[in-house]
């Protein structure tokens, strides 16, 4: 789709250890909330409306990281809907939300039949286009995806796609494109926890002392937990621990806990059960991800 748009007008008020290691090999672990939204490197929204149509109030916008607007985009996790907001460099702030029905893949396609996105029903496309203190109530409209490409945890690396917007069943319509394209997806941070099967049972104050490596492919700060559990003599003993060990790529990073029994039988000579979890935040995707391994560890008096 094509249209010429004039100039903006005037802006409008309105995130080596060399030990006998059991090394953590299970499935990585990603928790968080929504997708972090990420700054568009180049990109572009422009569109214009009809006479009467409420939300473009019949002018022409465009905007550019070129001039300094800033763009931001996010899909969920599902990649089913992307979400960009933009916010001028003279004040004016819009929003595009464009998903596909449900249970379906936001991919290149037309997609017709759109009703406001969130609200959009079951077998419905989802589109919105709102901004600068203007909003649709009910909207019907269509748009076309030329080109997508998606990351993970919500990153977008390319997205073309123009669309049309009828306010309130009107005649009347926005119409406008989205060009927006950014680097290859950063790698996801990649964490390792690994346990000694080796550790200490104090004579002293009844601790037990367990010790690991963590890894990663990129420096973050990792907190270790640890809980150990042992019974002797049919009496159950437990304890926990957690530290924090700053992770850089290339070698691992050994971890030691001491950890001090719950009650007031200390950890005695012999095996116990020490299951370790290592969480960090990836720092270029906002989330946090969690590795485990339990193993059991021999304790000697020391």
């Amino acid at each position: 789709m094509t249209f010429s748009l004039p100039t903006r007008p005037l802006a409008r008020s309105a995130a080596g250890v060399g030990l006998a290691l059991a090394l953590a090999a299970g499935t990585t672990l990603l928790t968080g909330s929504a997708a972090h939204a990420q700054t568009v490197t180049s990109g572009s929204l422009a569109f214009s409306g009809d006479p009467g149509d409420w939300i473009s109030g019949g002018q022409s916008y465009s905007y550019s990281t070129a001039d300094q607007d800033r763009l931001d985009v996010t899909a969920n996790p599902e990649h089913t809907a992307i979400s960009v907001s933009l916010s001028g460099a003279h004040g004016d702030w819009w929003y595009l939300d464009l998903a596909a029905p449900e249970g379906q893949t936001l991919h290149a396609g037309t997609y017709t039949g759109a009703t406001r996105s969130p609200f959009n029903g079951p077998a419905e496309p989802g589109l919105s286009l709102s901004g600068d203190g203007r909003g649709c109530n009910t909207l019907t409209g269509s748009f076309t995806i030329t080109d997508v490409v998606y990351g993970p945890n919500g990153y977008v690396q390319t997205l073309d796609a123009s669309f049309e917007q009828h306010c309130e069943g009107w005649s009347a319509a926005a119409r406008g494109e989205v060009h927006l394209s950014n680097p290859a997806p950063p790698a996801e941070l990649a964490l390792g926890v690994g346990v000694a099967v080796d550790g200490k049972a104090s004579t002293l104050n009844g601790n037990a002392t367990v010790h690991g490596t963590v890894t990663c492919n990129k420096p973050v700060a990792v907190n270790v937990s640890n809980r150990v559990t042992q019974v002797s003599h049919r009496t159950l003993i437990r304890g926990s621990y957690g530290t924090t060990v700053n992770c850089t790529p290339g070698a691992p990073v050994a971890w030691s806990a001491s950890v001090t029994p719950e009650g007031t039988v200390p950890f005695q000579k012999g095996d116990v059960e020490v299951a370790s979890t290592a969480t960090a935040l990836d720092p270029d995707y906002q989330v946090n991800v969690t590795a485990t391994k339990t193993v059991a560890v021999h304790l000697t008096k020391g």
